[in-house]
């Protein structure tokens, strides 16, 4: 097994764990303010779509990185919309955001190409140092919010929002703009992570291309009990394991070969093993998925 536990391995699981990490960031920002955020697999599918669309538009990829992060936002601020003004359920919302960009992401790849499947190869963003940058962001990122979230006082006005929004208002908190910015910044998170798919690893899009990332990516925050190290830590677990199961597609394990379809199972059984670890262990914030009052 020398040739799946090396140097490699732990490349692709940086390479791996990256756009989890992004999402995963922006789950922890919105569900700390409250709104339980499960839109981010649109948010992903989007940033994915419109970052490829940019760079095929203008041949350059960091205009697609920007209209990616653009598409993340706008649906981030549309959930916060549809949960603070118009009151709707979160969980509601953010499925009806996840069959918007399934459906969108389809239809304009098919208008616009005129095929199914994916799109054209397009310029991606340049690895530095054999990552690309949106990894080095990461790490900036990871100890950024931390250090905003339990140092600063937004951190503080954002955390009371999701504890105890009434509690926050009496202190001259708005607690609905703060969770029109965290789940708005977290849509920005996303598209950000989706960008990372289209232009860092594959440099095209294709139908679906998040894959159930953004669940995993929710999982994590979970699993990181809504702590951005913490968080980025259980991100990296299933980056390992994602990592892990390409490495061992078509090898033998004690003289057997297991059937590829169970090593792609292999991430998503891990995150339910996980999650059901850690359920009832850990605490999410008191108010969240309750409307601002």
């Amino acid at each position: 097994m020398g040739d799946v536990f090396d140097l490699e391995l732990v490349h692709s699981t940086l390479r791996l764990s990256t756009p989890l990490i992004l999402a995963a960031l922006g789950g922890v920002l919105s569900e700390r303010s409250g709104v339980i955020n499960i839109a981010l697999e649109g948010m992903m599918l989007c940033g994915a779509f419109f970052g490829m669309l940019g760079s095929y538009l203008t041949g350059n990829p960091w205009a697609g990185l920007a209209l990616g992060t653009v598409s993340g936002a706008i649906l981030g601020f549309t959930h916060a919309l549809l949960t603070q003004r118009a009151r709707l359920n979160h969980i509601v919302s953010g499925i009806a955001l996840n069959i918007l960009a399934l459906g969108l992401t389809t239809f304009l790849l098919r208008r616009i190409f005129q095929h199914a499947g994916g799109s054209p190869p397009v310029k991606g963003i340049p690895n530095l140092w054999e990552q690309s940058p949106l990894f080095y962001l990461v790490i900036v990122l990871t100890c950024s919010m931390w250090f905003m979230m339990y140092r600063t006082p937004i951190g503080l006005r954002i955390r009371a929002s999701g504890e105890n929004p009434e509690a926050a208002k009496t202190v001259g908190i708005n607690v609905r703009n703060v969770r029109y910015l965290t789940v708005t910044s977290s849509g920005i998170l996303a598209g950000l992570s989706g960008v990372y798919l289209s232009l860092c690893q594959l440099n095209m899009f294709s139908e679906g291309m998040s894959g159930g990332r953004g669940f995993i990516a929710l999982a994590a925050v979970v699993f990181g009990k809504w702590n951005p190290f913490g968080t980025a830590a259980a991100a990296l677990f299933f980056g390992f394991f994602d990592a892990l199961q390409m490495r061992l597609q078509g090898k033998s394990i004690g003289g057997i070969t297991i059937p590829s379809e169970f090593m792609l199972m292999l991430p998503y059984v891990l995150t339910i093993v996980a999650l059901a670890g850690v359920v009832g262990r850990a605490t999410a914030p008191a108010a969240l998925g309750q409307e601002d009052e």
